[in-house]
């Protein structure tokens, strides 16, 4: 048996679908609801990647390469502001964010 396009694409929809029940059912913890956004790009990747392959075109393998970097910036930087709000809140609540408004 061979893995096909389908077997890759249903691993894409099972880590997307987990993502987005992570971000929906997990509003307390917003170091968890960043993991959740990294598994949504994770699936998209893992569709490009599976069509640059079925398709021999590597034009998915490049944007899979660009959007890894912009995801690895994009947790360094959420971090960042995770830990100097909470060095200067005491807290990293959702609530307590929701607090910055204004």
């Amino acid at each position: 048996m061979t893995i096909g396009l389908g077997h890759y694409l249903a691993v894409g929809a099972i880590l997307f679908t987990l993502g987005t029940l992570g971000i929906f059912l997990n509003r307390k913890n917003i170091i968890v609801i960043l993991m959740s956004v990294e598994l949504i790009l994770l699936a998209v990747n893992i569709n490009l990647v599976a069509f640059s392959a079925f398709l021999g075109d590597i034009v998915g393998q490049v944007f899979t390469l660009l959007v890894l970097t912009v995801a690895a910036a994009e947790a360094a930087i959420g971090l960042a502001v995770l830990v100097v709000y909470f060095r200067n809140r005491g807290s990293i609540a959702v609530e307590d964010v929701n607090l910055m408004k204004g």
